[in-house]
């Protein structure tokens, strides 16, 4: 059976819940990843709310849509995050932000966290993508030195926030898929192989394939999904596009805004960047990757309603299904 392909509503958060199930049923999609800000998805509601969980599956499903799994990006992100500040004012709802004291913002993020998988079980939903936070980024140049104490310390705050919130994950029977993403505690190869190791590699926890983060860093996205097969829980169908050409443009931007050409590389419309997504696709048939494709629209340089549709359309052509028992039988026997 073909893998759904889903629209990640977070970058569509300034519709209405139902404008974007309508548009994303009218392309084709066969469901949502539905982001748990906007108006899209409130955590606590959808928890304790029976009404408002058979409310969002009735838009799902007047517009042939099905929900493939839940988000929750924003708060995950101030979990872990050291320092808390203007920034997470800026994507914190005020339930979360509080009176903006940095540890009561990380307390009232995992509780939301934690109700955010009883929501997803509430909605037959098995997975659960976001980010995690981290105390480590902030370290990420190095200088000055960074003594090992101080990052182990970072992996041991992550390991004794995280495991509680994964406690409730494990049960109602949902799993955290974790996006690979800089800013986060596994941020890279490396930091995702010690990451792991710091919660047991405990099943609750994964990883959300997102490519277009692992390109700019010149890591291998394919051979990824190889060495973690068994960790990836969800995908993320996005790209990047590097223009490292000049001399100036560098791998950490700048601090240049979206869009700009001085970064350096920038995100781009699935299929036209730098992913290899032949050889990607190739290898979750490998790796019998069963789950949603989710197309996550992030392209400064083309109107998501245009671009949204035609991103379904390389997906579907290209992300073909592994080859079936039948031919394998009959190959075996020439």
């Amino acid at each position: 059976m073909a893998r759904p392909i889903t629209l990640f509503t977070g970058q569509w958060a300034d519709l209405p819940f139902e404008e974007v199930a309508r548009l994303a049923g009218e392309w084709g999609y066969d469901g949502l990843e539905i982001a748990s800000w906007g108006d899209h998805l409130d955590p606590w509601r959808a928890a304790e709310d029976d009404s408002y969980v058979r409310n969002r599956l009735e838009i799902l499903e007047r517009n042939g849509l099905r929900v493939h799994a839940i988000s929750n990006h924003l708060k995950g992100q101030a979990v872990c995050d050291d320092p808390i500040d203007a920034r997470h004012r800026d994507i914190l709802p005020d339930r979360i932000w509080g009176d903006g004291e940095p540890e009561g913002v990380r307390q009232r993020a995992a509780e939301e966290l934690k109700a955010t998988a009883h929501a997803a079980a509430r909605l037959g939903v098995k997975t659960v993508t976001g980010f995690t936070g981290s105390a480590n980024w902030k370290y990420v140049a190095m200088f000055p030195p960074v003594a090992e104490e101080l990052v182990e310390a970072g992996y041991r705050d992550f390991a004794d926030r995280w495991n509680p919130i994964l406690d409730v994950f494990d049960e109602v029977g949902v799993r955290f898929a974790h996006e690979v993403h800089p800013s986060e505690i596994a941020y890279d190869y490396w930091s995702t192989v010690k990451t792991l190791e710091v919660i047991g590699h405990r099943e609750a926890f994964g990883l959300n394939w997102d490519p277009s983060h692992m390109v700019w860093q010149d890591l291998d996205p394919v051979g990824f999904l190889w060495d973690f097969q068994d960790r990836i829980y969800h995908v993320h169908c996005k790209d990047t596009k590097k223009r490292l050409v000049n001399g100036r443009n560098g791998r950490l931007s700048s601090h240049l805004p979206w869009g700009d050409p001085r970064r350096g590389w920038d995100f781009i419309s699935v299929g036209r960047g730098d992913v290899p997504w032949e050889d990607a696709f190739r290898m979750l048939n490998a790796i019998g990757y069963d789950g949603p494709l989710s197309v996550e629209w992030e392209d400064a340089g083309m109107d998501r309603l245009i671009g949204a549709p035609q991103a379904l359309q390389f997906v579907r052509a290209n992300a073909f299904e592994p080859a079936s028992a039948a031919f394998d039988a009959a190959f075996s026997q020439r």
